[in-house]
């Protein structure tokens, strides 16, 4: 009996200890809990609002790569983020008000021609941060210096880097030895595409010994696809049979040409692979996600800083180049190349150039 007595007693201790340890578990997992919920809750505080050009978020190109920064940065970060599309230049100033009467930490645009409304929606409303994404906001819309506004920030990039890239590939793979540019609206920023595009192009016909003819022309803006697409199939007609588009929403008409011609097409900002896949050769890529998604991860940090222009190439890992689905469609040996093409520009051994003037000067 003694020996029963002592067996249910150390039953009875074990289960009391099991109870209290289940107890103690049941606190840590509380405790643990609600820390992630203060975590969470400590990482919403930033909220962040998106500005579109006319292009729309769904442009398949710079407004939808920006975008999908922010949708990580929500994923990742934990932020709040929303965006509001333009229809047209007008429609600027009040999107952007609505944002900072709603208390964005931080307001975002995309595109040139948003420039000069980013920067005066930065003076009226000075204790909300703003990012501007292909604008220095250290110059004037003459090239004169300026001084920034402290909560302003500029995104540029050195576009004409992956435009030499899908330059040398078309380059590589014409067989007519005619391709085309096509380009959304004249301006500093897709000059950079253009000419960077021609020096490519000028790079492999040296290499191979021939003369190769780049038909280049402007939609006139960004959203008109009905042109680009017009545009294009006159190219095609004409002989080009590798189109490079920088046209923002326009180029959907761009893709659309190269399919019902069925001849290739470059695209741009992002990797465009997926709007036809038998016909898009590369994409030359310029990651707003990448640059914008790194601005809220600073911003978290503390350490947002306007007043300034960040510039983002080559050498910055991510923040633009070719596309990754490229291997489907150009030869490896060309791409091969690209990658020796690649170290020469991030050393400053192939000075890449960016309007007509350098270009005149590359050549």
């Amino acid at each position: 009996m003694k020996k029963k007595l002592t067996l249910l007693s150390v039953l009875l201790i074990a289960m009391t200890l099991v109870a209290c340890g289940g107890g103690n578990k049941k606190e840590a997992d509380g405790k643990a809990a609600n820390a992630t919920k203060e975590a969470t809750e400590a990482k919403s505080d930033i909220d962040v609002g998106f500005v579109t050009d006319e292009g729309g978020v769904n442009d398949q190109s710079f407004n939808q790569g920006v975008w999908e920064g922010l949708q990580k940065a929500k994923e990742e970060l934990g932020i709040k983020a929303d965006y509001v599309e333009s229809k047209d230049t007008k429609d600027y100033t009040p999107n952007l008000e609505t944002f900072a009467d709603q208390n964005k930490n931080l307001i975002v645009g995309a595109g040139f021609k948003m420039g000069g409304a980013v920067t005066e929606a930065a003076g009226m409303y000075p204790e909300t941060n703003y990012a501007i994404v292909d604008v220095d906001v250290t110059v004037d819309k003459d090239g004169n210096k300026v001084e920034a506004p402290s909560n302003l920030l500029g995104i540029m990039f050195r576009a004409q880097e992956p435009s030499f890239l899908v330059g040398y590939i078309a380059g590589m793979t014409t067989e007519t030895n005619k391709v085309g540019f096509v380009g959304g609206q004249e301006g500093n920023i897709i000059w950079g595409f253009e000419y960077g595009y021609k020096a490519g192009v000028d790079y492999a016909a040296k290499e191979r010994g021939v003369d190769i003819e780049v038909l280049s022309q402007y939609v006139g803006d960004f959203s008109d696809a009905q042109k680009g697409k017009s545009i294009t199939a006159t190219m095609y007609q004409n002989g080009a049979d590798v189109v490079f588009h920088a046209a923002g929403g326009a180029g959907e008409g761009v893709i659309e040409a190269a399919k019902e011609a069925d001849k290739w097409v470059i695209g741009v900002d992002r990797d465009q692979s997926d709007r036809a896949p038998e016909n898009v050769l590369t994409s030359a890529m310029k990651n707003g996600d990448v640059a914008v998604y790194q601005v809220v991860k600073d911003m978290q940090e503390g350490k947002f800083q306007g007043g300034r222009t960040i510039e983002l190439g080559l050498a910055d890992d991510g923040a633009v180049g070719i596309a990754p689905t490229s291997d489907k469609n150009v030869k490896p040996e060309i791409l091969k190349k690209v990658e020796e093409i690649t170290k020469k520009i991030i050393s400053g051994e192939i000075k890449v150039p960016y309007n007509e003037e350098t270009y005149n000067q590359y050549k």
